[in-house]
């Protein structure tokens, strides 16, 4: 496999016995992905999911991303939280990095996003931007009831209708939601949309390898056949493998837990490419919305190194010590430079000329890792040999299988979200939805009683 894991960052900060009792936890938890008896049997689809996708699947959602990169400059994805994050991970951590500049050469779609939360000025900035600009949507919800991604569709079926045409919708506009029932459902078939299934087996948190992700992804001009190889191979292994120290995500499940039973309750996810910041993004929502119940759970957060070394540097290193780091590594950049050599060297960084990019880099995470163990902090160290779309979905099926192991050595349901539950409830009653008159009165009344 091309992760790699290394823990010699963990010595001293917890006894070996407790970590032995946490990967024999760990392997009796992993059957329960495969037994399905554990809680969230229910959806459980994504586990055999990979070797599932068909080869007339992938050809179909890449005829669709064709036919987008026919006619489209730009893809608005509709969706929030599951529904748009794998993708958005998956799209900037492989495409350039400047690919946003309207000119640049690469020509491929543009992918925007849209139904991610409610905020007008973006909102009404986008309408803007659209109007002059050949467009699709791709609208991604199981419902279409999401209050964030409905009104999002509504200002862009409007725009839409009145640029191409109420004729020409179904060349501009993919859904992706549930296969019989929903509004969204209903309204693809009313106007003939071409409409992709979300699995009923596939919450949306572990989606991106449905056509939830894989359409904005081949519309980006990502090879979705390599991001599917990978996430196979590593189904394969992780299906097969028993040791739970070989068995990578029992082994990250196990060493995370230990360390959660120690008193470190916040995980900091580090990356040192900008590209992967969504990446981090992803994998804060498919932890703490599969951990954080009963009051218990690892609360996940994400930092950009080095970048933030500038400012949450201070408080990793000397703050309250019940944190720990997991350093997502990339040991090969996809292109590297070399440092140039300065007559009369102004700057004083003549010491490092000749010297690539790449292996500064490599100093600076040496060092981080080596000041932060000094400082109190456990490291955890999650190595990839460069970023691709096969490395990806190797990632992508490793945290996931991770995150069900983990989660049920949590004792939680790691495949529900009964907690989002709260504020959408709270929010209907407040904008008078039909049915929620009597709650509406009842959450007035305590907001009252808080001023």
């Amino acid at each position: 496999m091309n992760i790699k894991i290394d823990s010699k960052f963990l010595k001293s900060f917890f006894p070996e016995n407790t970590l032995t009792k946490n990967l024999e936890k760990s392997i009796s938890k992993r059957e329960l992905l495969h037994n399905k008896k554990g809680a969230g049997s229910e959806f459980l689809g994504w586990v055999d999911l990979p070797s599932q996708i068909k080869d007339s699947d992938l050809k179909n959602i890449q005829e669709t991303a064709d036919e987008i990169n026919s006619n489209s400059e730009y893809l608005v994805v509709i969706g929030i939280g599951g529904s748009y994050l794998g993708a958005r991970a998956m799209i900037e951590a492989n495409v350039n990095s400047f690919h946003m500049v309207e000119n640049h050469k690469n020509k491929k779609t543009k992918i925007l996003y849209a139904g991610h939360h409610l905020d007008p000025d973006y909102h009404n900035d986008l309408l803007d931007f659209l109007q002059d600009k050949e467009f699709s949507v791709n609208v991604i919800s199981k419902s279409g009831t999401t209050t964030e991604p409905a009104l999002a569709f509504r200002s862009l079926l409007a725009l839409t209708e009145k640029k191409y045409g109420k004729e020409n919708l179904k060349k501009r506009i993919f859904s992706t939601t549930d296969a019989k029932k929903g509004a969204l459902k209903k309204l693809s078939d009313e106007y003939e949309l071409k409409t992709f299934v979300i699995p009923d087996d596939v919450g949306g948190r572990y989606s991106v390898l449905t056509p939830v992700g894989l359409i904005p992804i081949a519309a980006s001009g990502i090879s979705i056949s390599e991001f599917v190889k990978g996430a196979r191979n590593m189904q394969n292994f992780l299906a097969n493998e028993k040791d739970p120290i070989n068995n990578l995500s029992c082994y990250y499940a196990a060493l995370r837990n230990t360390l959660y039973d120690s008193g470190r309750k916040i995980e900091i996810m580090v990356n040192y490419n900008p590209k992967m910041h969504y990446f981090t993004e992803w994998w804060k929502q498919l932890f703490g919305e599969s951990e954080g119940k009963d009051k218990r759970g690892i609360f996940p957060a994400g930092v950009d190194f080095t970048s933030d070394l500038h400012s949450m540097g201070q408080y990793i290193q000397d703050g309250e010590r019940q944190i720990f780091e997991t350093v997502l590594n990339i040991t090969a950049p996809n292109r590297d430079s070399i440092i140039q050599e300065f007559a009369g060297d102004p700057d004083g960084l003549n010491y490092i000329a000749g010297k690539k990019l790449s292996y500064i880099g490599e100093q600076a995470i040496k060092g981080t890792k080596l000041a932060h163990y000094e400082g109190g902090v456990p490291n955890i160290e999650i190595s990839i040999p460069k970023i691709s779309p096969e490395v990806c979905g190797e990632l992508v099926y490793f945290y996931e299988y991770a995150c069900g192991i983990s989660g049920y050595m949590l004792g939680v349901n790691p495949f529900d979200q009964p907690g989002v539950e709260d504020y959408k409830n709270n929010m209907f009653a407040l904008l008078g939805k039909k049915g929620y008159e009597e709650m509406k009165v009842k959450v007035e009344g305590k907001l009252k009683g808080l001023i």
